[in-house]
């Protein structure tokens, strides 16, 4: 549970692919062969690659391979009965933040402007809402005929992105405009299209949800936390371009996609979890409700009631305490800590910002009805060594983009 905290380790500048969803289409033509390392220099970006490739791609790489680098089965068919029961293509046209088609042949850019849903790749392009980005791929003289012009120009109206195509000496041994871009360029031109975020590229862990504390095989102490503040921390995080590792106690909670869950029961488990990520994490946000105690000795077999038995009376011990351990810690990230009070709030905060060493406390009072626990909707007091500001009353989804906004500032300053 505790090892591959994170899903890849990026090395250089920062990405703006860093968790996009990039659908490659790959048609027929020898620069074919440039797409198995086009999806490898997008993975590296962090981007996740799926491809769909038309009859023609096949007769110059086969799926196998692509399925093998991409680490994703490779969509050949539009009648495919398996895919389709679910209706495969509209999930493939859903799920892209990105289309890129690269190589885009001749034969292709006429059936996309003429609309056609005649093979897997143009039903998707008709039906998905994502961005569409082609990397024209052909002779010169097909490029320079006055179709191919007017097709461009078709497609250009329709917000459709063309990258390229370059000059230079083709397969056939003519010069002039036609060939594929370098993949570097395509990957660089991919990137173009996604704002900057402003955790790109940051590593960051995030603990969610509550704790529960054995008694018994049966029983155990936890608290009222239901999650949704993490998790919607979580999904902002990683909108605004983080790797997210979301370490979480139970919860009813649907876990977030692209970000790496870990799953944890016990205080114990989520201080090792978290202490894991050090070193590799550089913002760790403590969100979840810990326990702050948990039963000094755990029954074996469940505690039985009896008719002299009125009361229980249970040993309780500190658990660590996670957030300070990380503040503390040598390879200390910047540390965000939650407080969540149900008097003086403001004041205990700033004690937890001093006594335990970190960046920033969110402040918020679980006593007020409609907030805090379980709710859907939360106030806070963002409290800083030199400030303090206050967000209203909002969604949690909302409130975390404000909370992610602030927070990278406050890593920048």
């Amino acid at each position: 549970m505790l090892d591959a905290v994170f899903l890849s380790d990026q090395s250089g500048p920062m990405s703006t692919l860093t968790n996009k969803r990039i659908l490659l289409g790959v048609t027929g033509g020898i620069a074919a062969y440039k797409s198995a390392e086009l999806i490898r220099r997008l993975q590296d970006q962090g981007a996740e690659v799926r491809v769909v490739m038309t009859p023609g791609a096949q007769e110059f790489i086969t799926p196998l391979t692509l399925q093998a680098l991409s680490g994703n089965p490779v969509h050949t068919a539009l009648l495919d009965p398996e895919a389709e029961a679910g209706m495969g293509h509209i999930e493939l046209a859903r799920w892209a933040d990105l289309l890129l088609v690269a190589p885009a042949s001749a034969d292709f850019i006429a059936r996309f402007c003429q609309g056609q849903g005649n093979d897997l790749l143009t039903t998707v392009c008709l039906a998905t809402p994502a961005p569409i980005c082609i990397a024209a791929a052909m002779n010169q003289g097909m490029w320079a005929a006055d179709a191919t012009q007017a097709n461009l120009k078709t497609l250009a109206e329709r917000n459709i992105t063309l990258f390229g195509p370059a000059s230079g000496v083709q397969a056939c041994g003519d010069v002039g405009l036609g060939r594929m871009l370098e993949v570097d360029e395509i990957v660089t031109a991919t990137a173009q299209q996604f704002a900057r975020g402003s955790l790109t590229g940051r590593r960051v862990v995030i603990t969610a949800g509550p704790t529960r504390e054995a008694i018994d095989p049966v029983r155990y102490i936890s608290n009222h936390s239901s999650g949704k503040m993490g998790y919607a921390l979580a999904e902002a995080a990683r909108d605004a371009g983080a790797q997210v590792t979301l370490i979480t106690g139970p919860t009813q909670l649907a876990p977030p996609e692209r970000c790496h869950l870990v799953r944890v029961e016990s205080a114990q488990q989520m201080y090792d979890a978290s202490v894991a990520t050090l070193g590799q994490c550089e913002l760790f946000i403590a969100a979840a409700a810990v326990a702050d105690y948990r039963p000094a000795t755990v029954a074996e077999q469940k505690l039985k009631k009896t008719a002299d038995n009125d009361t229980m009376n249970i040993a309780l011990v500190k658990n660590p305490d996670i957030v300070q351990t990380i503040a503390q810690s040598p390879q200390r990230p910047v540390t965000v800590g939650f407080a969540a009070e149900t008097q003086d709030v403001i004041h205990y905060a700033k004690g937890k910002l001093q006594r335990k060493n970190l960046d920033l406390v969110i402040a918020n009072d679980v006593s007020q009805a409609g907030i805090g626990f379980n709710s859907d909707e939360n106030a806070v007091t963002l409290v800083w060594s030199d400030r303090e500001e206050c967000l209203p009353q909002s969604s949690k989804t909302h409130l975390a983009r404000q909370l992610i906004e602030r927070i990278s500032q406050t890593m920048t300053t």
